[in-house]
């Protein structure tokens, strides 16, 4: 039991002492609102490739690649940009939270749209049932020759 605890103690010793070097800013650094852009796209990909994965194989996507094409930007400018702006915890929190907010208003939009298309297709069936029942009962009050 001494063993376990003197070997636990020399660990945290060790770990602790370990200098953590604060990264250096890249030349390319991303800026934080495009950053925040590349997450909610990054975001919604990765969510499109659970979701879809097979329709994102056959169609030769690969999510990141693309985020990283439409935003100019390679994966090593976004690697060093995201560990940046992760060693400054409240920068990176508030990248999160508008990251976060973006989401949330987009998925609001993108619901509003879809409810708004539903009733727009329930009136369009509505009044082709009304029509349908319309010339039925005409069809019946007529006396055939």
């Amino acid at each position: 039991m001494k063993k376990v605890v003197v070997y636990s103690l020399l660990t945290l010793i060790l770990v602790g002492c370990n200098p953590f070097s604060k990264p250096k800013k890249p030349k390319n650094l991303i800026t934080k609102n495009d950053m925040v852009s590349i997450l909610v796209d990054l975001s919604i990909l990765s969510s499109a490739k659970g979701i879809n994965k097979k329709i994102l194989e056959t169609n030769g996507i690969s999510p990141e690649a693309y985020v990283y094409k439409t935003h100019n930007i390679d994966s090593l400018q976004f690697l060093n940009s995201n560990k940046y702006y992760s060693w400054y915890t409240e920068d990176y929190s508030l990248i999160i939270d508008r990251v976060e907010d973006s989401l949330n208003k987009l998925k609001v939009k993108y619901n509003t749209q879809f409810e708004e298309n539903l009733i727009k297709e329930r009136e369009a069936k509505q009044i082709i049932a009304d029509s349908v029942g319309k010339e039925a009962s005409e069809i019946k009050g007529t006396k055939a020759p």
